[in-house]
């Protein structure tokens, strides 16, 4: 799976003009999303259907905005 594969390489390619700091919070960041691809894929195998939907929005104060997010888990056909 290309996409799920390139989620540090692209978040490492946005992050060029950050502080180093920044930088280390983008991989970690990515390093999450990657296992959390994972397991909503091992969740898909093991029968459920799964959507990563927006819960609310976390604003820093000084113009920064993240998503904040909830699965939304069906049960698959036994």
């Amino acid at each position: 799976m290309p996409t799920l594969a390139r989620v540090k390489e692209r978040a490492e390619e946005q992050s060029t003009s950050m502080t180093p700091d920044q930088q280390g919070m983008i991989r970690m960041l990515a390093n999450d999303l990657h296992r959390l691809n994972q397991s909503v894929m091992k969740a898909v195998d093991a029968g459920v259907s799964v959507e990563i939907v927006r819960s609310a929005r976390h604003h820093g104060g000084d113009g920064n905005w993240g998503d904040l997010l909830i699965p939304v888990i069906v049960a698959g056909r036994s």
